[in-house]
This record gives C-alpha cells, sequence and structure tokens, in this order.
C-alpha cells in the first residue's frame, strides 16, 4: 500500500525536478551564443561586442544584400560600414532580447570609439507584440492541443490504434488551428488578421505532435503519453527559442531542433514576420514527424491489432452511438483546456504594457508627464528626499523613482522588480529628457542584488511553473497510483512530497545555476513547500468532491487563470485589467510576490500573499482531513479517469515567451 504511493509521488518529484532544471537552465541567462551577424566588412565596433563567441559574423559582399538576409529573418542584426558614418541593423522581430544586446552593445562601442552611427530597424515588433512573445503564446495551444487529444483518447479506449484514430487527431487539429487562429487574430488582434498562413502551421503542428503521441503510445502504451510530454513539452519546450535560439546555451540550441516546439516557433516567426522566408526545414521536420508517425501506427499497431482480434461481430448500433459519446468526452475536456491555453495566455502577455506603474518622484519636473506615452502609464508619489524614495524601493512598492531634486536628474530603476520595466522607464524618461535638452542620469538599483545565474530576474517566474505544476501533478497520480481519492494520511503525504520536491528544486536552483541568492536557501525552501502543499491540497479536496473532473478544474483555476494572472517577471503593472485584478485571488500571484518580496525586498510587502496562502492552506488542509476521515462516495465521471488529469498535467506547461 505504501510502496505505490511512495513510487508515484516519486515520479512527480522527479519530472517536478526535471522541469525546472530545464526551464531555468534554458532561459536563466539570455547570453547570446553564435548570433548571427552580418557585416559588409570589418569593423572594431563589431569586434568589440563579439566576445566569448557572442556573435557569428557572416560577411555580405554589399548593403542590399545584408539588408535582404535581414528581411529574411537570416540574422538578429548588421552592420554596415560607411565612408562617414556607419549602420547598425537591427531586427526585433528576430529576438526582442537579442535587439537589446545587440542596440546596447553596439551603441556603447561605437561611443567609446567614436564612431558616428545610424540605425535602421528591420521587422519592427507592433505594439500588439512589443516584446516578440506572441509565437511562444501560439505554441501553447497548438503543441497542448495535439497532446491532450491522443493522451485523453488513448485512456478511454485503451488502444491506439481504434478505429478512426488518425482522422480523428487530423479533424481536431483542424478544428484548433481554426480556433486558435481566430482567438489570436481577429479576436485580441495579437496577430495581423490577414495572416491566413498560420492556419496550415497551426494544423500541422497540432497534428504532428498529436500523432506522435499517438504513435509512443502504439510502441510502449499508457507510458507513451508521459514520454511525450517529457520530450516535447518539458525538453522540446524548454529548447523552443522562443526569446531568439541564439539566446539559449549551446546544448539547447543543438537539442531544440530534435523536437517540433523549436520548429512550431521557427514557422509561426517566419510566417508573420518574415514573408514565409527560411519555412522550408520547419515544414519539413513537422512533416517527417506526422509521416513516420501515422506509419508507426498502421504498421506497428496494424500487426498488433490483427494478432489479437478476435472473431468478427457486428456492433450493436445503440453500443457504437455509446461509444461515440464516451469518446466525445476527453475530447471536448481537450478542446476546453486548448481554448483557454489559446485565449487566456494570449490576451494576457501578447502586449505588456505598464498601467499606473507604481513610480516614485522627488522634486519638481515636466519629465514624468513627458515620459508617458502608449507604453507606459505612472502611478506617481512624491516622496519629501531621495532618502524616502529609496526607502520606498527598499519595500518593493515603486518600479523606480525619478530623483529631480538635483542637477542633473537622476532615474532609478529596479531589475529585480521587473525584467522590462528598466527597459520601459529608461527609454521614456531618455527620450523626453532629449526632447526637453535636460541631462539625466540612469542608476539600476537592486535592494538585495540579483545572482550572477539571474541577471534578468526571470529564475522566480520560471521555477514557479514547476512547483504550480508539481503540487497539483502530485494529488492526481497519488489518486491514480491508490485507486482511489481518499484515505486519512493523504494530505500528509502530499505535504512531504511537498518538502522533498522544493528542497531537490531549492538545491538545484540556487547551488547549480546560481539562480537564487545562497543566503536566501532556507527560507526559499520553506515558501517553495508551502506553495506546492496549497495547490495539491486544493487539488486533492476537488478531485475528492468532484472526481477526475476536479483536476481539470484545478488546472483550469491554477494554469489557465492563475498563472497569466500572476504578473511573472513583468510584474502585475504590464497585465490587461482584469486579469490585475483577479490575481490576488489566486494562489500564483501571491506565490510569485512571497517569493520575490522575502528574497529581494527584505521580507516586505509579504503579509498580504503569505496570509491568503495560509487561507487556502487551512481552508483546503482542513476540507481534505475530514473528507478523508469521513469518507463518501466518490464520483465517476463517464469517459474521464484520473490517468487522464494526470496527463493533462503532466502537459499543461506553459511554454511562453522566453522558454
Amino acid at each position: 500500500m505504501i510502496k505505490k504511493p511512495t513510487v508515484a509521488l516519486g515520479i512527480v518529484a522527479f519530472l517536478a525536478v526535471v522541469f525546472a532544471i530545464c526551464l531555468v537552465s534554458a532561459v536563466h541567462l539570455l547570453e547570446p551564443r553564435g548570433m548571427a551577424f552580418g557585416v559588409t566588412a570589418s569593423s572594431p565596433v563589431v569586434d568589440a561586442v563579439d566576445k566569448n563567441g557572442a556573435l557569428d559574423i557572416k560577411t555580405y559582399p554589399s548593403e542590399d544584400a545584408l539588408m535582404t538576409a535581414a528581411e529574411q529573418g537570416d540574422i538578429y542584426g548588421g552592420y554596415i560600414v560607411g565612408s562617414s558614418s556607419d549602420t547598425l541593423v537591427t531586427v526585433p522581430a528576430k529576438s526582442f532580447f537579442g535587439e537589446i544586446f545587440i542596440r546596447g552593445g553596439i551603441e556603447k562601442a561605437a561611443a567609446e570609439q567614436h564612431q558616428k552611427i545610424t540605425t535602421t530597424v528591420v521587422a519592427p515588433l507592433p505594439l500588439s507584440d512589443r516584446t516578440g512573445g506572441v509565437v511562444g503564446l501560439l505554441l501553447l495551444p497548438t503543441l497542448m492541443g495535439g497532446y491532450l487529444v491522443a493522451s485523453l483518447l488513448y485512456s478511454v479506449t485503451k488502444s491506439a490504434t481504434a478505429r478512426g484514430r488518425i482522422g480523428f487527431v487530423f479533424s481536431y487539429a483542424a478544428i484548433i488551428a481554426l480556433v486558435t487562429w481566430l482567438i489570436a487574430g481577429p479576436v485580441l488582434e495579437a496577430i495581423p488578421a490577414g495572416a491566413v498562413a498560420l492556419v496550415p502551421a497551426f494544423f500541422l503542428v497540432t497534428a504532428a505532435v498529436g500523432l506522435s503521441a499517438v504513435a509512443l503510445q502504439v510502441l510502449v502504451g499508457p507510458l507513451g503519453s508521459l514520454l511525450t510530454a517529457l520530450l516535447f513539452v518539458i525538453i522540446g519546450g524548454a529548447g523552443s527559442g522562443g526569446a531568439g535560439v541564439a539566446l539559449l546555451p549551446t546544448f539547447w540550441q543543438t537539442a531544440g531542433n530534435l523536437f517540433p516546439p523549436r520548429h512550431a516557433i521557427e514557422l509561426y516567426r517566419n510566417v508573420i514576420y518574415f514573408g514565409g522566408h527560411n519555412v522550408g526545414l520547419p515544414i519539413l521536420v513537422l512533416g517527417l514527424y506526422a509521416v513516420a508517425s501515422i506509419v508507426v501506427i498502421v504498421v506497428v499497431g496494424g500487426r498488433r491489432s490483427a494478432a489479437s482480434a478476435g472473431p468478427v461481430t457486428v456492433e450493436d448500433p445503440a453500443a457504437k452511438k455509446a461509444r461515440h459519446r464516451v469518446v466525445l468526452i476527453p475530447a471536448a475536456f481537450a478542446f476546453i483546456l486548448t481554448t483557454l491555453f489559446a485565449l487566456n495566455y494570449t490576451s494576457s502577455g501578447h502586449s505588456p504594457v505598464a498601467d499606473n506603474l507604481p513610480f516614485g518622484l522627488v522634486g519638481s519636473t515636466q519629465l514624468t508627464d513627458a515620459a508617458q506615452g502608449p507604453l507606459l502609464s505612472l502611478d506617481v508619489t512624491t516622496y519629501p528626499d531621495e532618502q524616502a524614495a529609496m526607502d520606498a524601493i527598499e519595500r518593493g512598492e515603486i518600479y523606480g523613482a525619478l530623483i529631480a531634486s538635483g542637477k542633473p536628474a537622476q532615474l532609478v530603476v529596479v531589475p529585480s522588480i521587473s525584467d522590462i520595466a528598466p527597459l520601459d522607464l529608461t527609454h521614456a524618461f531618455e527620450t523626453a529628457a532629449a526632447e526637453q535638452h535636460q541631462k539625466l542620469t540612469v542608476k539600476p538599483y537592486e535592494p538585495t542584488a540579483l545572482p550572477s545565474g539571474d541577471p534578468y530576474a526571470l529564475v522566480l517566474a520560471t521555477v514557479l511553473t514547476a512547483l504550480l505544476v508539481g503540487g497539483y501533478m502530485s494529488a492526481s497520480m497519488l489518486t491514480n497510483s491508490s485507486g482511489r481519492a481518499s484515505g486519512r494520511w493523504r494530505g500528509l503525504w502530499l505535504a512531504g512530497f511537498a518538502v522533498v520536491t522544493a528542497l531537490a528544486i531549492d538545491l538545484a536552483v540556487t547551488f547549480l545555476f546560481q539562480g537564487i541568492p545562497v543566503d536566501a536557501f532556507w527560507v526559499t525552501w520553506a515558501i517553495m513547500s508551502l506553495i506546492i502543499v496549497v495547490i495539491s491540497w486544493l487539488t486533492a479536496v476537488l478531485r475528492r468532491l468532484l472526481g477526475p473532473v476536479g483536476v481539470v478544474l484545478t488546472l483550469i483555476v491554477i494554469l489557465q487563470f492563475g498563472n497569466p494572472s500572476s504578473g511573472g517577471s513583468n510584474g502585475a503593472a504590464y497585465l490587461p485589467g482584469f486579469w490585475n485584478q483577479i490575481g490576488p485571488l489566486l494562489p500564483p500571484r501571491n506565490d510569485f510576490l512571497l517569493l520575490r518580496n522575502t528574497i529581494y525586498f527584505g521580507g516586505n510587502g509579504i503579509e498580504q500573499p503569505l496570509i491568503v496562502l495560509l487561507v487556502y492552506a487551512l481552508i483546503f488542509g482542513g476540507v481534505l482531513a475530514y473528507l478523508d476521515w469521513f469518507r463518501s462516495p466518490e464520483p465517476v465521471i463517464p469517459g474521464l479517469k484520473d490517468e487522464d488529469t494526470a496527463g493533462a498535467a503532466a502537459v499543461a506547461i506553459p511554454v511562453g515567451p522566453v522558454a
């Protein structure tokens, strides 16, 4: 009795730790490695930027050739050597963060060498996709859709070769492709409404993933679903290169090429921004996945079906109708989850714009008004002196401050509170100061310094996803292993799982990747344990009350609404109104704030998130204990079983803009 739960929770802990390691190792540094960069001639300015293999320099015979390469998405940027001044070419659509590195590095080197340069922007990002994250957001429904339908259908039929499975996956892929395009295009306007070429691209990705999952099920049975999640979502998602392939570590640049997510990202990006150039390889790879999977399903699956075939019987029409009806239940769940991935993540994250960003002001100036615009609005608080403003920053109350009481004015930005706010504030205030012919200095300030392994404050938001997934997977798999959703010590089993899993993740992130300050190791362990146990107890209660559909409901509440409303590395001020308002009610926002403010802001501002999480823990822990000690009949949902929801939990992982 004890062995099965131990093994099940051990598997979940292993997957959660591997997931955290994959995500953090892929995105925590965002350093260019072999970034394709074009030049028309050698230049000491470019040489100054190309350190430690940051750039893969390609020489073009003319300015036109270089510009063509940029317009087709072959390079991340370029440098054209001129007679009196040089030209920097940037390609934001290729990589938002890559463009920041190129622009910052070249401008700094040019200034140091007194070289005059001008800048030409190719493939600029529109406001609807200002950080280039839409391609990653589009990956979510197409990747999830393919996996979920294959996984849930398998659990109902107990076979990967049921009649019409290939056709069903193709039909489902077509529906998901159309729905994804409608949501991202006409509804949310995250992509050009006329980009109908994305529909076949969405179809190809969804079909390739779905058929691959079915093929793996044919080969290894129910483990095929878990293997698909491990290879395509955890490993493939980490190496997808949504923020730019050249910003991934070398290992992930290579590993990502092996799996569909990388090629889906490249296909979507090249269709949207680069006129469909360089889509041949992604289409070929995805097509090969689909064709090879069909061959496995037909040949291997056909042989096994023939070997196990019994006498031919005529199926009763009523039984046939009932079989079709049962199959539609998991398909409907898969459709709902996939649609929510498309709608919720895209609506919350496709255009992060600061709305009423908390900001401090010392002195009197017109710069705060002039700096505000379509990308930035400020909620300005006036402080009597610089020390008062810095104290507010120490407490994590404001994203930055303008010290206008001295000359020149000084802008203080806080990299540890947001990855994007320092960029927006610096650009907005420098532009405003230049227009008003005022001098301005910029000072980054971190109350607690970011560790060397997390220079852009991305790690906490990244690792939070692994904690959430581990929490609800543990409750689902514990039920699956024991065959029931009740047990008098279930809450303690889940609490023990939380402590052990949190310790392993904390050790890996802190010491393996230097992603969390060493001084915060112990308190981080405690907070991570609380995060996991809250989600696991919530999942267990809903599972106990609603049956397997309770796990799906948890997935919807926590990942489909909670995670998009957490604010993450951008900060809650960058969320649209609806998402900003619901965030404080759900665990993920409070999880993130408790982690961030404890580690980087001296524990200031943690009262509300800590109280919210403790209330969740007390309520759901108490209800779970009551239900487990007073066992009542457990609900059963026809066509949906615990292994279905465990599989859904394993794959329902946001790949996100920086994955």
